[in-house]
């Protein structure tokens, strides 16, 4: 690949701006990580952030660097890449995030992202630009990992009603509520583990665009620390408009649910974070607490609101990819 002769002050600001993405991220999927902690009572939202955030971070002693891989390399062609492909990307993906936040919607980052390096790389060279087979993995798991989710949540709800279907209400609520502390760690630290990968894939593609590493590099440690941490602090201002919906319009959630869905969306996100594989977070989360209702009564979940989420997954990659693609046409001129 052919660096692309770029200043240091370009490769500064678009740091910081994948960097404000990544803080972004946090901030708009708190409530991924929290909305259930926090619905059931279990925490309260300034003790549930600080405990999401310190696992967000934490797992950067876990995974493995496959993720930020897949982004770097493995979904448009990195010869196209430069400076403002990147800046048209991480505009899409901000803008869109903002949108979203203001209406609580709980629409997916790591979609956005991907949306708009799409459409940043396709507004430079077109389709071809694009690496169908990760593409197309991303897309895949728009499907399997909210369904993925539905099965394992819903599955440990009726394992642990049927386990605990001799012991009082009371009892339950009072061992679940410290079990939920468990599982709210494992869903940070895959919530942690597979997006902060995302920004460390985007500046580890724009260091290698513009010559400063090779593509056959490792990735600088400062970049895996700062992506982390970006994203750790971002969890820590919690986007609030978003955990009503995810915590309580969906389903009605007790702890023992809470521990339910939560476990569900970590098992997905594990084993995803573990194949490279950048999924959503809203999606696997949403799937699961669909799947904890459920196994209580399809009566029992909100189809209305759960419909409503959907649209916003099906719309995320187009829109960020249009707004992206503007975006790059700016970075020209401004750039």
């Amino acid at each position: 690949m052919q660096a692309v002769e770029m200043s240091l002050t370009v490769i500064v600001v678009l740091v910081l701006l994948a960097l404000a993405f990544d803080f972004m991220n946090g901030f708009h999927d708190a409530a991924n990580s929290i909305a259930t902690v926090v619905s059931t009572g279990v925490l309260k939202p300034q003790q549930a952030v600080a405990w999401a955030a310190f696992f967000n971070v934490a797992a950067i002693a876990l995974f493995q660097l496959k993720v930020a891989s897949t982004i770097g390399k493995g979904t448009i062609d990195p010869a196209i890449v430069d400076h403002y492909v990147v800046f048209g990307a991480l505009i899409g993906a901000i803008a869109w995030n903002i949108i979203t936040w203001y209406y609580g919607i709980p629409s997916s980052s790591s979609h956005a992202l991907i949306g708009g390096l799409a459409g940043a790389a396709m507004a430079k060279a077109g389709t071809g630009s694009l690496v169908w087979a990760g593409i197309g993995k991303v897309v895949a798991f728009i499907l399997i990992a909210p369904l993925l989710g539905f099965i394992l949540g819903g599955t440990l709800m009726v394992a642990v009603s049927w386990l605990c279907n001799r012991s009082t209400p009371r009892k339950v609520d009072k061992s679940f509520r410290r079990l939920q502390l468990l599982s709210a760690a494992a869903y940070s630290l895959g919530h942690g583990g597979n997006d902060a990968q995302k920004t460390i894939g985007i500046i580890w593609m724009l260091l290698i665009a513009a010559g400063t590493m090779n593509a056959g590099d490792s990735v600088p440690m400062w970049v895996v620390f700062s992506c982390y941490t970006a994203m750790g602090l971002g969890t820590m201002f919690g986007g609030w408009r978003i955990v009503k919906t995810m915590g309580q319009r969906i389903t009605k959630l007790r702890p023992v649910g809470g521990f339910c869905a939560e476990t569900g969306g970590a098992m997905t996100l594990f084993g995803a974070t573990m194949l490279g594989i950048p999924v959503s977070t809203t999606h696997t989360i949403t799937g699961a607490i669909v799947g904890v209702g459920t196994s209580k009564g399809p009566s029992n979940v909100r189809w209305g609101v759960a419909g409503s989420i959907v649209w916003a997954w099906v719309l995320t990659i187009p829109a960020s990819a249009l707004i992206a693609a503007a975006a790059w046409w700016l970075g020209r001129f401004i750039l």
